[in-house]
């Protein structure tokens, strides 16, 4: 059995390696530098095998000694103690290249890549994502509820309920991506469910009063702004497509011989090509708009750049300006009015809900652009001739 002092004492003799025993397999190995080094010998799968402990003195005997019993007790459970160590290695190698904070920047990359996201969902989703900085530097396949929680808890205390249900939602898809991709086991956001304090889903704001959607009408006619955002205005009423849809429109994507908008489907909620036939009025306006920024990309360009679209608050602070409060009507309350009032029109329910492009669940409905076509096509025209009824003042009583 070998002492400390045997240990310090130790050298080599010859030009060679010379080894000093203790008992068990563990061997102090002196080489011809003067360095010495602990090693174990042991057999599995009968197999002779070494395995290192470490530096003499910086790993004492009784830590050699106890990094032995240890491997003899993996050995009795039948692991050989260096696969351990290397599938050890492995997963520390694995966990600080596989961070929360990796992981979320890969998948928000290949969705740019892939998915032809529009920037400003991107920063929308970096920004969710960057509230959640705390867990950017842990390992994503030892992120836990308990490490989640904290984060959407402080949201909560500063009453960004809504924030901080979409930045659990974040999580959890970065997580569902690690775990597609072998980095992961859980989404451990599913754990929270019942944790945050329940969303109070609230109506977005329209006007869906006949008298008052006259009112609104009259007040885009009487709009002193930008033309771009007049027209963003009216084609908002008679379109009613979603706000980042509208503000998104190129030029490539109108057809004029058709009298239709094709929204691209990269550019749509659902991930189809949505058909917008384009009504007597529409086309006049949509007309009179090529020749402000028909040499153009976008149909509404950014006043700044041409290269850019319009902003996505625009139409709001149009809506603003024209002396409409937020709780009385947005740019998104264009599809409610127009839902609303083609429902008491006596519109089929089902011909509305697919011109405002909500889900239909069958594979068919997912390609089927064209559904309902026709009777889309007659229905937008009576929708923009109601619009000029409900627009002139001897209509309103």
């Amino acid at each position: 059995m070998l002492t400390a002092l045997k240990c310090h004492k130790a050298h080599r003799d010859t030009e060679s390696k010379r080894k000093l025993y203790d008992g068990g397999g563990l061997y102090l190995e002196l080489h011809p530098n003067g360095r010495k080094y602990w090693r174990l010998k042991y057999r599995h799968g009968g197999k002779e095998k070494r395995l290192s402990l470490g530096v003499f003195p910086e790993v004492t005997l009784a830590e050699a000694r106890e990094q032995r019993d240890n491997a003899r007790r993996q050995l009795r459970d039948g692991i050989d103690p260096s696969a351990e160590r290397i599938a050890r290695k492995k997963k520390a190698t694995s966990e600080a290249e596989n961070t929360f904070g990796t992981i979320a920047e890969e998948w928000l990359r290949r969705r740019k890549q892939h998915e032809h996201l529009a920037e400003v969902t991107l920063a929308k989703t970096q920004w969710f994502l960057n509230l959640a900085s705390e867990l950017r530097s842990r390992p994503i396949a030892a992120l836990t509820a308990d490490d989640v929680l904290p984060v959407l808890r402080s949201l909560e205390a500063e009453g960004h309920i809504d924030t901080a249900h979409r930045v659990k939602q974040k999580i959890g898809q970065v997580l569902r991506y690690a775990i597609a991709t072998g980095r992961a086991k859980h989404d451990v956001t599913a754990d929270l469910r019942g944790a945050l304090v329940p969303l109070r889903h609230q109506k977005r704001a329209a006007l869906t009063n006949p008298k008052e959607i006259g009112r609104l009408l009259r007040a885009i006619d009487g709009h002193q702004g930008q033309p771009t955002t007049k027209a963003a205005l009216l084609l908002s009423a008679l379109l009613f497509v979603r706000p980042g849809e509208m503000r998104m429109a190129e030029w490539a994507e109108i057809d004029f011989d058709r009298k239709l908008w094709i929204v691209p489907q990269h550019k749509t909620k659902m991930r189809r090509d949505h058909m917008v036939p384009l009504s007597r009025q529409a086309i006049a306006i949509v007309r009179d708009l090529k020749n402000f920024t028909g040499d153009g990309r976008y149909v509404f360009p950014s006043i700044r750049s041409r290269s850019r679209p319009m902003s996505e608050n625009t139409v709001n602070f149009a809506i603003r300006d024209l002396g409409f409060g937020k709780e009385e009507m947005t740019a998104h309350g264009f599809r409610a009015m127009a839902s609303t009032a083609l429902n008491e029109l006596g519109w089929r329910s089902d011909v509305i809900e697919y011109q405002l492009a909500h889900v239909d669940g069958s594979v068919r409905g997912i390609y089927n652009r064209a559904k309902y076509l026709p009777e889309r096509t007659k229905m937008m025209q009576a929708w923009a001739n109601y619009l000029d009824k409900l627009r002139s003042k001897s209509a309103v009583k």
